[in-house]
């Protein structure tokens, strides 16, 4: 049986490991041993049953029903095979203990051996199927013994006890035939418990394997969302920061300065990102990458600041309290404004103004971004100053990827991400949700980041 972790960032692999290991413990070291040599419990099974059967082998052979005995022995050895043949194996023991029965009567366990046989059924078929091969297997031995008690065998099953041997005799053959039911009825039902135990094991492993599975799409979509966010952005920026810097490195070497400053700046901190976040990955104990979200309030600043460094006109406003501490929900707003931003860089044409909103009102915060330019139109791409393309320049379509990642993240917070055109230009509007339950903050007050055409 293949057992899974439940363990939900484990790969596939490790997890059956880790779910083995648990079922492996809970065993104990006495079963654990047995169920990795099966033909070892298979020999204990042998002898569980040589030790019940002893007393009737040895009486069979003392009054001479050799015959009996070497059955006896028969059925010590087909226990052997169990578990390749358990219906066979039923078949031939019920057959066998009425044999020995009829040769000698009133040996003891006699029908030990389908204790062991029924159980080797309930344990691999249907409960259905086990109960009626145990009642098919019980019916033959339990009504020699009702024919013994009242029927026309009753004389041949008879000892001598004393006054009233009749009725000694029918209660003693009632409750035989009773016991040898009731017994196979308790090893059936040890048989069909350790199966529905042995399927919810099974059930639990599948889950706990496709768990890990979505675990790991999961958690390779978040980090392709990342890493397009992070390289889109940045390529961009610096695209646009070298092209600024080769205009005016003759006019202005001052303002040459600042912009390969920017561009500088850009590609470290891409590069730390990408560490960040392909940091994760490492297995090895040694790997001292951050597992936590980038923290990304203080970041917005620096992030719209570069974006007017490359040549973006911006005007930042924040109505409201200001935004939750919580990192992740943090980044999530600096990634929907870090991609509509880098679309509008990448797509916008004669841009005069590009507005950047966050407004927060109680447990809703609303994030827009509105230019006013005109975009490039084609095959694949979305008109407009802030189409979600992702090609790597003008006129070459977008994967959709950008747009897509927003919504993705927008609906952890049970939000919404619209994109259209807004007159020329083209507007992002997010709405996301955060429970309104901490003290409500000094807001950041409205501010402006004017840009430079």
């Amino acid at each position: 049986m293949n057992e899974a972790a439940t363990s939900r960032d484990a790969p596939a692999g490790q997890a059956d490991a880790s779910f083995a290991e648990i079922t492996a413990k809970r065993r104990g070291l006495l079963r654990r041993y047995l169920y990795h040599h099966p033909r070892v419990m298979d020999g204990v099974v042998v002898l569980s049953y040589a030790a019940l059967v002893a007393p009737t082998v040895a009486d069979a052979v003392m009054s001479g029903s050799w015959l009996a005995a070497a059955l006896l022995f028969a059925v010590a050895g087909a226990l052997f095979f169990r578990r390749p043949y358990p219906v066979a194996l039923v078949a031939f023991i019920a057959v066998v203990e009425v044999a020995v029965t009829l040769l000698h009567p009133w040996g003891s366990n006699v029908s030990a051996g389908l204790w062991f046989s029924l159980y080797a059924v309930a344990v691999v078929h249907t409960r259905r199927f086990a109960l009626v091969t145990m009642a098919v297997a019980t019916a033959p031995l339990a009504l020699l013994y009702l024919l013994a008690a009242v029927g026309p065998m009753e004389n041949s099953f008879v000892h001598d006890t004393g006054s009233n041997p009749g009725d000694f005799h029918l209660l003693t053959s009632i409750a035989t035939g009773a016991t040898i039911a009731l017994s196979n009825v308790i090893a059936t039902g040890i048989g069909i418990s350790v199966r529905q135990r042995r399927e919810h094991e099974q059930e639990i492993a599948a889950w706990a394997a496709r768990t890990a599975s979505l675990a790991s799409v999961n958690e390779r979509n978040r980090i392709a969302r990342e890493m397009h966010d992070v390289v889109a952005h940045s390529l961009t920026v610096m695209i646009s920061l070298s092209d600024g810097a080769a205009v005016v490195v003759r006019k202005s070497p001052d303002r040459a300065g600042e912009v390969l400053g920017e561009l500088s700046r850009t590609g470290r901190t891409a590069l730390a990102d990408m560490r960040r976040v392909l940091g994760v990955l490492r297995d090895d104990a040694g790997s001292t990458a951050p597992r936590q979200p980038l923290a990304s309030g203080d970041s917005l600043g620096k992030l719209l600041e570069g974006f007017r460094t490359a040549g973006l006109p911006l005007h930042y406003s924040h109505t409201g309290p200001a935004l939750p501490d919580d990192a992740a929900f943090q980044l999530t707003v600096y990634r929907i404004v870090q991609e509509s931003l880098t679309n509008v860089l990448r797509y916008g044409r004669s841009l005069g103004r590009v507005d950047v909103g966050i407004v927060r009102a109680g447990s809703t915060v609303t994030i827009e971004v509105l230019d006013d330019g005109t975009g490039v139109t084609g095959p694949g791409t979305f008109d407009g100053g802030g189409g979600p393309g992702s090609g790597s320049g003008p006129g070459l379509p977008g994967s959709g990827q950008g747009l897509a990642g927003m919504a993705e993240r927008a609906r952890i917070y049970s939000g919404t991400v619209e994109a259209g055109r807004s007159g020329r230009g083209w507007r992002v509007r997010a709405v996301l949700s955060w429970p309104d339950d901490e003290p409500a903050a000094p807001a950041n007050r409205p501010h402006q980041l004017q840009g430079k055409k």
